[in-house]
């Protein structure tokens, strides 16, 4: 059989967002398929000016922006708000990411592009969404991350709150934004017609928090940090080896047996102390000083070795230099190569599902500042 075409070709996207959140979702539409024109302002994206660089560009950008055309624009302007009303009527899809009220005050906002074409899906995201007691308020990730809860879980037992390293509030928000957009697409060929569609990356990160608000919604308790150890199960946690530290994870009565044979102990499958999860969770010092008595003995890749051929989950603990040399990055095209118009070949990170009926999904660059104006707003004709 033929390969399919992307699934989102003939999608077009005008993308205001910046920095990350609405760039991460419009990468991602991109990645699928659809034509992404990114509206940027004279001075381009604030990410255009993050270091590193390459051949002058900013690697950040590079990496969030890949597959878009752009498009500089003056948006407090006459001509470039008529351009954008012209390029709205043939358009899919718009994501923004301004505090709220900033679209309204440039004439692109959802009520103003609906009333020229009432197709369209517009996402708008924000740090506390488009109306509320906190939707007046400027956010970057980590404030998202202090105010959802997910700092207070997040940590060693005893430390203060900790930012989860990476920027999971715009992350999180892209992703929902995403799949909203796809949802409010379907729903268009049903109805007819498009929508408003309000993402917070406060709700966001809050709605992903499954282990912590399912004890304390149903319980009254509420969670603190407990480093790499699981709230509920146990032995889920890192273990000392000889040259470094590894993950065990076991969260059931047979996989434990498994592991206590694995280790050459199996009389602690019956041991009364760690017979049950339960016993196992209330136990869990004297369980940890057990395991890594063993693992203390072995090296990481010895010990990981002899829990897989036991079928017991185990891993080392990776660096991002060790993850992008592995062999199941580069079987599963973790990490690919574009070719940049000033940058040169340059690594992209792309969606990571695989669409096995389209087969491998091309990948485009990002685009240089204003490199498809001309292009663009001289044929705005709809699609």
């Amino acid at each position: 059989m033929a390969p399919l075409p992307p699934p989102l070709a003939g999608v077009r996207v005008l993308d205001f967002s910046r920095m990350l959140a609405g760039p991460f979702c419009t990468a991602l539409l991109a990645d699928a398929g659809a034509d992404v024109i990114k509206i940027e302002s004279p001075d381009g994206d604030d990410a255009r000016h993050f270091a590193p660089r390459a051949g002058g560009e900013s690697t950040y950008f590079l990496m969030i922006n890949r597959g878009k055309r752009s498009v500089v624009l003056d948006l407090k302007s006459e001509e470039g708000r008529r351009a954008v009303h012209e390029l709205a009527a043939g358009a899919d899809i718009v994501v923004e990411n301004f505090r709220p009220g900033v679209t309204a005050r440039l004439g692109i906002d959802y009520a103003s592009l609906a009333a020229i074409n009432p197709k369209l899906v517009y996402a708008s995201i924000s740090g506390f969404g488009q109306e509320g007691p906190l939707s007046h308020r400027p956010a970057y990730d980590i404030i998202a991350q202090a105010m959802s809860g997910i700092m207070s879980v997040n940590g060693p037992a005893g430390s203060g709150p900790n930012r989860v390293g990476e920027s999971v509030g715009d992350l999180i928000a892209g992703l929902q934004a995403t799949w909203a957009i796809l949802a409010a697409l379907h729903g268009r060929e049903r109805d007819g017609r498009g929508q408003h569609l309000d993402i917070a990356m406060l709700d966001s990160i809050f709605s992903i928090m499954m282990t912590a608000l399912s004890q304390y919604l149903f319980t009254g308790e509420v969670p603190g940090r407990i480093g790499n150890t699981h709230p509920i199960s146990a032995p889920l946690d890192s273990f000392e080896a000889a040259d470094g530290h590894l993950i065990i994870a076991v969260a059931n009565d047979t996989l434990f047996a498994d592991l206590a044979a694995a280790i050459g102990r199996p009389e602690l499958a019956v041991d009364p102390r760690f017979a049950t999860d339960q016993a196992r969770k209330g136990n869990e010092a004297a369980l940890k000083a057990v395991l890594e008595g063993w693992t203390r003995q072995h090296s990481v890749a010895e010990a990981v070795a002899a829990l897989e051929a036991a079928r017991v989950p185990a891993s080392p603990i990776l660096t991002i230099d060790q993850v992008v040399a592995s062999a199941h990055a580069k079987a599963r095209g973790l990490v690919r190569t574009v070719l940049h118009p000033v940058a040169g070949a340059i690594p992209v990170v792309p969606q990571p599902v695989h669409f096995l009926g389209s087969g491998e999904l091309p990948i485009r660059p990002a685009p240089l500042l204003g490199e498809h104006t001309d292009e663009i707003v001289g044929n705005v004709a709809p699609h």
